[in-house]
């Protein structure tokens, strides 16, 4: 007789503990998946997004989701990132019906509180009901499965960068406009 699937899922949890690089299984992305739901009110699931859609609003939340959210969910949203692979849990691909399914409510709760134990931080700035700055990354969201190669490029642009990233690129921008000595090397970690 074979023992049953929730029992595999309880000796899994004994035996990997709550690694963040192992997959987590079934049972537990089910149960913080529960959770997640239920600790949002219903009346806060319910919320409809106040922020009308439109262009403006898509291309301010690119530049929003951009800076701020790529680090770990990618400009795609797959999550596929250095981040987002290796936090506990790992960053979520949000072209998944799974979150495209969440309400608007939902999503706007998860970007304004943050979600507890996870690499998921609070965003959100003030009252829920003052923070218009959350809700248009709803849209934007909604708006990852159809993301175009023109928006993608345009999202690299807006990724954050380094210091050393903005020094180099300044040093380039200056050597193709023919300044000398503006190739300077500024990784001076290789020097003895």
């Amino acid at each position: 007789m074979s023992e049953p699937s929730h029992g595999r899922g309880i000796n899994y949890l004994f035996t990997s503990g709550f690694s963040a690089k192992t997959e987590p299984h079934a049972l537990e992305v089910f149960i913080a998946r529960q959770i997640r739901h239920l600790a949002i009110p219903i009346e806060n699931r319910n919320e409809q997004n106040p922020i009308p859609l439109s262009q403006n609003v898509i291309k301010d939340s690119l530049a929003h989701f951009a800076d701020r959210c790529t680090l770990c969910h990618a400009n795609d949203g797959s999550g596929q990132t250095p981040i987002g692979k290796n936090v506990n849990s790992k960053a979520l691909d949000l072209r998944l019906s799974d979150i495209q399914s969440m309400s608007d409510g939902e999503i706007f709760r998860v970007i304004h509180n943050g979600i507890r134990f996870t690499a998921m931080p609070a965003w959100g700035e003030g009252a829920p009901a003052e923070d218009k700055n959350s809700w248009k990354p709803v849209h934007f969201i909604r708006h990852l499965p159809q993301l175009t190669p023109e928006e993608l490029d345009q999202m690299e642009g807006l990724n954050p960068t380094t210091k050393q990233n903005q020094e180099e690129e300044a040093a380039f921008g200056q050597f193709l406009q023919g300044k000398d000595g503006a190739v300077a090397r500024t990784d001076t970690s290789h020097h003895h």
